[in-house]
């Protein structure tokens, strides 16, 4: 199978629908509980009418992980001022992401936690975005230390720490009174200054 966007998302209605139930369901049961046939009954077609569209469990969990690590990246790069103040280009980034995270939380569950589920070919594919995301949170850490808007022991560390804080929203969210992703933008979006010394 070709590591193609083009070729791994496919544009048919139908195959979107088999993602969107297996999302549920992997989010549901996780990946190692879920079969096909599971997926396959929340659509009320057989296991075999899901195989024109996708082989395996496997070929649909990368599918999945490919779609939802290249909307992340996305959200990012797009939340990113190149023109503003360090403070302000990390405040929106983080913000925007963690509020990804929330309002896609059943995704991002599966794209962030099933990924040792995926065959060493597609899993090179997945994190290569993943860390293309981590390098776009990376410039920006970097102009603020280079600018002395930010001060801070240890850039990959802290880049690290801040996109662990965004990714793991997906695990609890929704939780107690944070029921809102914009909620849990602001929160974070102030959280990371404070993470690193800026105001």
């Amino acid at each position: 199978m070709s590591d193609s966007p083009d070729v791994v998302i496919s544009p048919s209605k139908a195959a979107a629908r088999i993602r969107a139930a297996a999302v549920d369901a992997f989010a549901s049961a996780g990946y190692g509980g879920t079969t096909t046939r599971d997926i396959a009954a929340r659509l009320d077609m057989s296991p075999a009418a899901m195989y024109p569209h996708y082989r395996s469990k496997e070929e649909l969990l990368f599918a999945i992980s490919y779609e939802g690590h290249t909307e992340a990246l996305k959200v990012v790069e797009s939340a990113d001022r190149p023109g503003e103040e360090p403070a302000v280009r990390l405040r929106e980034l983080v913000s925007t992401f963690a509020s990804w995270q929330a309002g896609h939380h059943s995704l991002a569950r599966v794209v962030q936690y099933e990924l040792t589920a995926l065959t060493p070919e597609h899993y090179r594919t997945v994190v290569a975005l993943r860390r293309s995301t981590t390098r776009v949170v990376r410039e920006v850490v970097n102009a603020g230390v280079q600018s002395g808007d930010f001060t801070i022991p240890d850039a990959e560390g802290v880049t690290l720490a801040l996109m662990s804080l965004c990714v793991d929203v997906c695990r609890w969210f929704p939780a107690g009174n944070y029921t809102n992703p914009e909620d849990i933008g602001k929160l974070y979006g102030d959280l990371a200054l404070r993470m690193v010394g800026a105001s």
